[in-house]
């Protein structure tokens, strides 16, 4: 009887010693030289110009640098905060936890201990899913590996 090896996995990526910034781009500036358009952030995030407006309202971004004219001007820690926000969206926490979460920050250093408590809620949630998802994937492997059965089978020696 002949086996097909498995397909080999594709290797991790190393861990970036920040999990939580973006991955470097030729898009970012240099600090101090990094004023960014709401256009040029959009196109960096894939955000839409509207749902960062709508952040910005909601609380869920810091207060955002205008220039003279009144445009915004996004900066790299932005960038980074953006980068963050899209990791608690991926974990699924409602936005309601992720403004609460922003309102912490905002606060200082003294909140830690709540937004450390936020984050470990949170977290349970996202190994409670992980822990779902795994069971499901060990049902459609058993059922995938039963239909390549009684496909063999089927076509004889």
């Amino acid at each position: 009887m002949e086996t097909t090896p498995a397909p080999a996995r594709p290797a991790r990526p190393a861990r970036r010693a920040d999990p939580c910034a973006p991955a470097p781009a030729g898009l970012r500036r240099p600090d101090g030289e990094d004023h960014y358009t709401i256009s040029e952030v959009a196109a960096f995030t894939g955000l839409t110009a509207y749902t960062l407006r709508w952040y910005e309202r909601i609380g869920l971004m810091p207060h955002i640098d205008r220039s003279h004219t009144g445009q915004r001007r996004y900066r790299n820690r932005d960038l980074d905060w953006l980068a963050f926000v899209g990791k608690l969206r991926l974990t699924g926490m409602p936005v309601a936890d992720m403004v609460r979460y922003a309102e912490l920050v905002r606060e200082g250093q003294h909140t830690f201990p709540d937004r450390q408590a936020l984050l470990e809620r949170t977290r349970h949630d996202v190994r409670s899913r992980i822990a779902e998802l795994q069971d499901t994937l060990a049902v459609l492997d058993y059922k995938i590996d039963t239909y390549a059965g009684a496909h063999r089978a089927s076509e004889g020696p």
